[in-house]
């Protein structure tokens, strides 16, 4: 049989101390981060010539949110309504979130705002992005004397 090696006091207490402090921030970044997910969700694909961005955006028309874009900034603003049920229903689980919505990403690089091209099917918007000409990086030639 082996004696079981006990921490003097204060040491007992500073090792619960530690524990509790690591109990507290974990708790705490877990509910930051799964409490606030993104609306709405976004997919940026880019390449040197421009950049594609798909947005999930169910149950919402082409009249429900604007779009602006500005040098390398995309904002998606808009509302979402939430779907009239008849007076003597109650809800029984209410996961989709509704009201004002508004997302702002920075871009990889400056777009030319001109030839912004955007659409919605099925839920999920399209939106097509040039890089500006300007921001397009120069070939240049070297001379040798």
């Amino acid at each position: 049989m082996y004696k079981r090696y006990r921490l003097p006091g204060i040491w007992r207490e500073m090792d619960q101390l530690q524990q509790d402090m690591n109990r507290l921030f974990e708790d705490a970044v877990g509910k930051r981060t799964i409490g606030s997910p993104s609306y709405p969700a976004i997919n940026l694909w880019a390449n040197g010539e421009g950049q594609l961005i798909k947005a999930e955006m169910p149950g919402l028309d082409a009249d429900d949110f604007q779009v602006d874009v500005t040098a390398d900034t995309l904002t998606i603003s808009g509302s979402r309504k939430d779907k009239a049920v008849s007076e003597n229903s109650r809800y029984h689980r209410h996961e989709r979130g509704s009201g004002e919505f508004m997302r702002t990403i920075q871009l990889p690089f400056m777009v030319d705002t001109e030839s912004v091209n955007a659409t919605i099917k099925n839920g999920l918007l399209t939106i097509k992005l040039q890089r500006a000409e300007a921001d397009k990086p120069k070939k240049i030639a070297v001379k040798s004397e």
